[in-house]
């Protein structure tokens, strides 16, 4: 990895990154739109490599791959769902339905209702990735979304794989398809013979996928727009240089544009680390691909103190921040941007990946600037209400009748003044 000054930092380090626009992903919309299942179909035959006529999967199949997985995965799985909904439950407590008097005669009021239908995509890649079905199916479960619906590639002889499958199965979610891709997007959106439309897409997928959510929102809600995956580590001299390095290297293997950082106030730190890498990086299955992201997207940045690396980390806007420095709980409330935040050297990233209850869906690319990872908030629509009798009106009617006319608006004002001539 790169070991530079803080000073060598350009501007466009710390700014929002504009997706490579591919045409071919308004096309393959278009195809769905017009084609449908058999466009869907189509797509899935050229990009899969595979030709399907069922696009759903049958119940049968979800609940044989429940039955048959593996004891210890099972019970790990499990273990994780709870964690998840234990979270998502606490999350649900801080909105809640209320009414109250505003002004005198004038009740103003929040009423909380879960969307209704809800597209899960879970990617295809290399390996069945169950932890960011249960990461998108818990919570929405929790606000009490009726229909899920999960789509994926045929990448498992020619199917969904049997651990997403089982995953399935253990959320309760009995409507599956074996579609990838835009072309998934592009149904889950605008809905085809089989598959109907959703009011929201969530989920993480390749740079085309991210383009296909990017292109259908409006028809349907997404939940980010998300690049490569991010990771931002500050380290004093009290952090252990393997343990950063592996916690680097984790973030690099998940693909080949992810972009690790250490922030350190030590240069013994960045050497150290610098050589526990190339050393981890030998023993690593996924070492091509570590590597790679090591090698074009690692940098070490050296900062003369903590306050500086906060300002970093502030400005980058991480969507993983981890704290390997002494009495990491002091700087909590200096770091003000990021997906999620992992205090202290025994709070690893991959703890919130997979089994630690917050969410791993977060946003990339500077986006935790004005957003927050996936949660129960997602799910839910925070919905106004307004009750004004007589005497709220004559108290708040005359205002909004002066506002209307202000703002040239006469039949605001009009409507306003014959409720007040009637009282």
């Amino acid at each position: 990895m790169r070991i530079v000054g803080s000073s060598v930092l350009k501007k466009n380090f710390f700014e929002y990154k504009e997706l490579a626009d591919v045409a071919a992903v308004r096309t393959i919309i278009s195809g769905v739109i017009k084609n449908r299942d058999e466009a869907v179909r189509y797509y899935t035959t050229m990009f899969d490599g595979c030709t399907i006529e069922e696009t759903r999967i049958d119940e049968g199949e979800i609940e044989a791959a429940y039955s048959n997985i593996d004891k210890d995965v099972a019970g790990a799985l499990q273990s994780a769902l709870e964690n998840i909904k234990q979270f998502s439950r606490k999350q649900l407590e801080q909105f809640e339905n209320f009414e109250f008097e505003i002004a005198p005669g004038v009740i103003v009021g929040q009423k909380v209702t879960p969307i209704e239908r809800v597209g899960i995509y879970v990617p295809g890649g290399r390996f069945p990735l169950v932890s960011t079905l249960l990461m998108c199916a818990i919570p929405a479960q929790v606000a009490g979304v009726k229909e899920i619906a999960l789509c994926s590639p045929p990448r498992f002889k020619e199917s969904i794989h049997p651990l997403i499958l089982a995953a399935c199965g253990m959320c309760g979610i009995k409507e599956a398809y074996r579609i990838g891709g835009v072309q998934a997007i592009a149904a889950m959106a605008y809905g085809t013979q089989t598959v109907k439309k959703v009011d929201k897409i969530v989920g993480p997928g390749n740079r085309f996928v991210t383009q296909a959510k990017k292109e259908v929102f409006g028809i349907t809600g997404i939940d980010f727009v998300a690049g490569p995956t991010e990771i931002l580590i500050i380290a004093d001299e009290s952090a252990h240089a393997d343990v950063v390095a592996a916690d680097l290297l984790a973030q690099a293997e998940h693909d080949t544009e992810a972009v690790p950082i250490l922030v350190t106030v030590s240069r013994m730190i960045a050497e150290g680390v610098n050589k526990e890498v190339d050393l981890q990086l030998n023993g690593l299955a996924t070492r091509d691909i570590a590597k790679e992201s090591i090698e074009n997207n690692g940098i070490i940045i050296l900062v003369k103190d903590i306050d500086e690396a906060i300002d970093i980390a502030n400005k980058k806007s991480p969507e993983h921040l981890q704290l390997h420095v002494k009495d990491p709980v002091q700087y909590i409330d200096k770091l003000i941007s990021f997906g999620s935040l992992f205090v202290g050297e025994h709070s690893a990233e991959a703890l919130g990946d997979y089994s630690a209850g917050i969410n791993h869906t977060l946003p990339t690319n500077t986006c935790a600037r004005y957003t927050a990872g996936l949660g129960v908030k997602d799910f839910i629509k925070l919905q106004t209400t307004l009750k004004v009798g007589k005497k709220g009106l004559d108290k708040i009617g005359p205002v909004a009748r002066i506002l209307a006319s202000t703002e040239g608006l006469d039949g605001h004002a009009r409507s306003i003044a014959k409720r007040l001539e009637r009282i």
